[in-house]
């Protein structure tokens, strides 16, 4: 296939292209700088793209958004985190829907925040939509892709969760505690954290991009989510360090906001892979022990 990709200089971007090229795939990067070989110019927040660039493409996927969790949630960021999903979305959706030839598919990143706080309810693709923030920019990004929707293109939204991996992300924010002995569980430690092997998540998205059954929702997260109380004994298991401390609400409030910790550090979100695993994805890293050591280049405990 030749396929376009957005994002691909983040931390699932930077790991897609490779592992798609090495599968047999010629790869186009959207980019935001002056395009070189294999890369397309886009502007996003100008509402540019070189729809020339993509005639001729496959399917695309679609990871490029502003991080969720790079800076505290002011006004500006929070809005800076909406548009740079509805908006890139939108554009990506019409340019491809436009094309003739059209592209046959289109992988779009989406993710578990959908879902709001449920406390241990076990998600499906088939549950609603929760509240807050977070679930109300998925919703309006994931309705973003309406243009490729209603040009026949196959659209699947990627419902991420907390992807694990050594070079970016959740987990390089909390090593350096962890590594000192300094880590802890957040809050009562009782809410439901979902996650996904940075290996699974390429897997999925190549899974999902080359399966014509797959459409619509598509949750991409390790078969058996965890407490957070239980992440984070995994993860002083696997490095061999102590983490009897615990971090307080408040003091997770006082630093990241009271809306920011509530619906990231504090969600409970027990999320299931019912369509992965019903069209037969094997999971590489099914637990969250193994998954952290692979991250980690540890030997599993």
């Amino acid at each position: 296939m030749r396929v376009a990709v957005s994002g691909s200089h983040g931390l699932i971007g930077s790991a897609v292209v490779p592992a798609l090229e090495s599968a047999g795939h010629q790869v186009l990067r959207l980019v935001r700088a002056e395009p070189g070989p294999g890369e397309i110019r886009w502007d996003p927040a100008a509402g540019l793209i070189d729809r020339s660039g993509l005639e001729g493409v496959d399917g695309a996927v679609h990871l490029a958004g502003a991080g969720i969790g790079d800076r505290r949630w002011t006004a500006t960021r929070k809005r800076e985190i909406l548009e740079s999903r509805s908006g890139g979305t939108e554009l990506l959706s019409r340019a491809l829907a436009d094309l003739t030839p059209r592209p046959a598919v289109l992988v779009s990143g989406s993710a578990i925040g959908y879902y709001g706080e449920r406390g241990d309810e076990e998600l499906t693709e088939q549950s609603s939509a929760g509240e807050g923030f977070l679930a109300e920019v998925v919703k309006a990004w994931e309705a973003a892709t309406a243009p490729a929707e209603n040009a026949g293109i196959r659209v699947v939204h990627i419902r991420t969760g907390i992807v694990l991996s050594a070079g970016g992300g959740v987990l390089t924010k909390q090593l350096p505690l962890f590594k000192r002995s300094l880590g802890g569980r957040l809050g009562s430690g009782r809410q439901w954290t979902s996650w996904i092997a940075l290996h699974d998540q390429v897997a999925a998205i190549r899974h999902v991009l080359t399966h014509e059954g797959f459409e619509g929702p598509v949750n991409l997260t390790a078969p058996h989510p965890v407490t957070n109380a239980d992440f984070t004994a995994s993860l002083a298991r696997v490095l061999g360090k102590a983490a009897r401390l615990a971090v307080p609400r408040m003091a997770l409030a006082a630093a990241l906001g009271a809306e920011m910790a509530r619906e990231t550090a504090l969600v409970s979100q027990r999320v299931l892979p019912v369509k992965l695993e019903a069209s037969g994805f094997a999971f590489a890293h099914p637990v969250v022990d193994e998954a952290l050591a692979a991250a980690l280049g540890k030997e599993c405990c």
